[in-house]
């Protein structure tokens, strides 16, 4: 348990690596080398090491008793893994058989495929998706912060009064504040930032369309 303590930064970056390899050589020896049921390894190979990122991160909470930066960050790449990953992971396969196809001179790609890389560059399009992804993000953003803020607060009514006054924003003394630790806090306050940014971003798509 101490190893797991002490190496698990190492341990969830190695663990992310060889998660992109088995994604990798999944389109590999799907497309490249057509082994389609060969390939279904890799696939439960990554699932595998997602589920060993969640053991790993409660195997940590129940040693130290506290949620920490790591909990944290592991929370948020499985969420993401199991949301906006799932769309990034088809995009990914749709862009390896695009150039494994061209490297071996066959088409690998359907008329769905082509229909979505078309609309991709439709600006309608662009906005809709760019809408629904900030809205998500507003979702989970609001859904983790009421529950971060459920740890650091003792009483309901005490939300209001936070919410009223916005003066702990930025504080150094994480006591004034409604998070229950330093950790939390930071991470709360570049994730705060982070999503007003892509709010802006996601929405200018519908604000000022592109031509």
């Amino acid at each position: 348990m101490d190893f797991l303590v002490e190496y698990q930064w190492e341990l969830f970056i190695f663990a992310e690596v060889m998660s992109l390899v088995a994604l990798l050589l999944f389109g590999v020896v799907r497309y490249f080398f057509g082994k389609r049921k060969l390939s279904f390894i890799f696939i439960f190979l990554f699932l595998l090491l997602l589920l060993m990122e969640a053991v790993l991160a409660l195997v940590i909470y129940q040693e130290t008793s506290e949620i920490s930066t790591f909990q944290i960050v592991i929370i948020v790449f499985l969420v993401y893994a199991c949301t906006f990953g799932i769309s990034d992971f088809k995009k990914l396969d749709r862009w390896m058989r695009l150039k494994i196809g061209d490297w071996r001179g066959i088409d690998l790609l359907t008329e769905n495929d082509r229909l979505i890389m078309k609309k991709k560059n439709d600006p309608k399009y662009i906005a809709k998706k760019y809408r629904y992804s900030s809205l998500i993000h507003l979702l989970v953003f609001v859904v983790v912060q009421g529950i971060f803020w459920g740890y650091g607060l003792s009483h309901f009514h005490q939300v209001f009064d936070y919410l009223q006054d916005l003066s702990w924003i930025g504080t150094d003394n994480v006591s004034e504040t409604p998070y229950p630790n330093e950790a939390i806090y930071r991470i709360s306050i570049v994730w705060g930032l982070v999503f007003i940014i892509d709010f802006i971003y996601s929405w200018s798509y519908t604000i000022f369309p592109s031509k």
